[in-house]
């Protein structure tokens, strides 16, 4: 018994490795994982979440809508910094755009929350400045409650995006 199981193992020997640890790359098929999102992303979802938290004990509703947009700000950055590629061109590079103009080039799913958000800042501007009744306190809870869906949809999109290993990340962009 003992010299067949020599003669088994001598003639895997022989035959070398498995076929599919010598065959051509393209056979092998990618395994998608789940990746992270970068870590300039994951600190700027953190801050989103930190500043919805704080506009919910705030006391005027300006400051509750300038803060609840500010997380939304911070949010759609998280996406840039995770997505965003450096622009090509010297021109490109030159021209700042808002946050809410670039977010549905690089993540088109979101387009219409950059809309949404896009048309809220002209008030967030108001709030900040402080001028009397920019926001109400029904503006301020519906931002604040889209913002915190915005929030949660990034977030599962990108702590839970499938990714292959080979895949690396873009450099992020600013906010504006």
């Amino acid at each position: 018994m003992a010299h067949s199981s020599a003669a088994a193992a001598h003639r895997r020997r022989a035959t070398g490795p498995a076929p599919s640890l010598n065959g051509p790359a393209s056979d092998i098929h990618p395994v998608l994982r789940r990746a992270t999102a970068p870590p300039a992303a994951l600190d700027l979802l953190a801050q989103a979440r930190a500043g919805l938290e704080e506009a919910a004990v705030l006391g005027t509703p300006n400051e509750r809508y300038a803060t609840a947009h500010l997380a939304a700000l911070r949010t759609a950055a998280a996406v840039l910094a995770a997505r965003g590629r450096p622009e090509s061109s010297p021109r490109a590079r030159a021209k700042i755009r808002s946050a809410w103009e670039v977010l549905p080039e690089i993540a088109p799913e979101l387009t219409e929350w950059s809309a949404l958000f896009a048309s809220g800042a002209p008030r967030r501007a108001r709030a900040e400045a402080g001028i009397q009744g920019a926001a109400t306190v029904r503006d301020a809870d519906d931002l604040m409650r889209d913002a915190a869906m915005f929030l949660r949809l990034v977030e599962r999109t990108l702590l839970a995006q499938p990714v292959l290993p080979s895949q690396g990340h873009g450099q992020g962009r600013g906010a504006e």
